[in-house]
Parts: structure tokens; sequence; C-alpha cells
């Protein structure tokens, strides 16, 4: 089975990484002592990794659909289209997700690492409805985002198919196709 090209797969496991890292940091960041310089720090990191997946999912997008590799479906029927809208819901919210964390710094006007702020655009009553739907956001990228790995997970481990073996940029041993 062939695998994706490196660039693809490295844009797919960052995209991942950086995800759960914000995830986590955006769920527990609210724990540290109030406006303290490490709290300052933790959410200061956040929204510059935000920043950073907007920039990678842009680039992720462009090189998709110019550059990376396309390899046949591994499924068929309604097993393809639910992967392919799992897919597509996925990018749907993470795009969703990242406007949302975007306009939460902006309309809070974001102190960055204690050397500037982020201009504060947009009314300041604004802010909890923009984080709450922000949270929202996110959690649901999480739970669609475990439906994709625990799919990877089937294929990989109950139907033996090497379908994760793509996105490793590893081909398991087989030979590689064209």
């Amino acid at each position: 089975m062939r695998s994706y090209d490196p660039v693809t797969v490295t844009l797919h496991w960052l995209t991942a990484a950086l995800v759960a890292a914000l995830w986590v940091v955006g769920q527990t960041a609210d724990y540290l002592p109030e406006h303290s310089r490490i709290q300052t720090f933790v959410w200061s990191s956040h929204v510059a990794f935000g920043f950073a997946l907007a920039a990678i999912i842009a680039f992720r997008l462009v090189w998709r659909a110019t550059s990376g590799r396309r390899l046949p479906a591994a499924d068929s029927g309604m097993l393809h289209l639910v992967a392919k809208s799992t897919h597509y819901l996925l990018y749907a919210l993470l795009l969703v997700t990242l406007s949302l964390g975007i306009a939460n710094a902006l309309v809070r006007g974001h102190d960055m690492y204690g050397l500037f702020a982020l201009p504060q655009l947009g009314d300041k009553d604004w802010k909890k409805p923009v984080t709450q739907w922000h949270e929202l956001a996110a959690n649901a990228v999480m739970i669609v985002a475990a439906v994709h790995a625990s799919a990877a997970l089937v294929h990989h481990y109950v139907w033996r198919d090497g379908l994760l073996l793509r996105m490793t940029g590893s081909n398991g041993g087989r030979e590689e196709l064209g």
C-alpha cells in the first residue's frame, strides 16, 4: 500500500500534536495562579501556537490541493463516505475553532509574553461568549479527532489492512507502487 508523501505526513502529525497540546493547555491554564507570569506565558504560548496552527492548516490545505500525493480510497461505499465526511468535518471544525480562537485573542487584546499586546478589537462584552464558543468548537474537534484516530486503529489492529501505514510514511515492508 502506498504511503503519503513526507510533507503530507509531517503536516498531519504536526497538526495532530499541536491540536492536542493546544486543547490540553486550554483545559488547564485557568488553574494556574490568576495573572501570574506562568499563566501569562502559558496563555501567550496557546495564542502563538494557535496562530502557528492556523498557518499550518492554511499551508496544508494548499499543499493538499496542489502538490500532495493522492491515494486511492481505502474503503468503498458507505465507509468511504463516512471517512470523507469525517475529514471534511474535521477541517471545518479546525477552521471554526481557529477563527474563534483568533477572535477571542483579538477581542481580549491578548498580552503576548508581557512584550506586547494584540490589538483589542470589538466589544469586550464578547469575551465570554467567544471563549465559550471557542471551547465548544475545540471539544468538538477533539471528539471528531478521536473518532478519526479510532477508525485508523481499527483499520490497523482489527482489519489489518495497512491503512495506518499510509500516514506513518512507512509501507510496512511492502513494495511501493508506481
